[in-house]
């Protein structure tokens, strides 16, 4: 889906940025254009973003085994 329509950022492209080592809205907007424009993104931007360090963080096979 969509996410940033000003610079057409998809949340896979969030997704990835995330796996590449981006941990903040400044550098996804540095690497991305993300949230540089009108703004309106950066909430859904910056839950992705979260959400994506978090999966890497505790991977699912973990959270089963709690």
């Amino acid at each position: 889906m969509y996410v940033c329509l000003c610079h057409g950022i998809t949340d896979r492209r969030i997704r990835e940025a995330a796996d590449a080592g981006v941990t903040s809205m400044a550098e996804l907007a540095a690497t991305t254009g993300c949230s540089t424009a009108c703004g309106s993104c950066g909430e859904i931007a910056q839950q992705l973003l979260d959400e994506q360090r978090n999966a890497r963080r505790f991977p699912l096979a973990m959270l089963e085994a709690a």
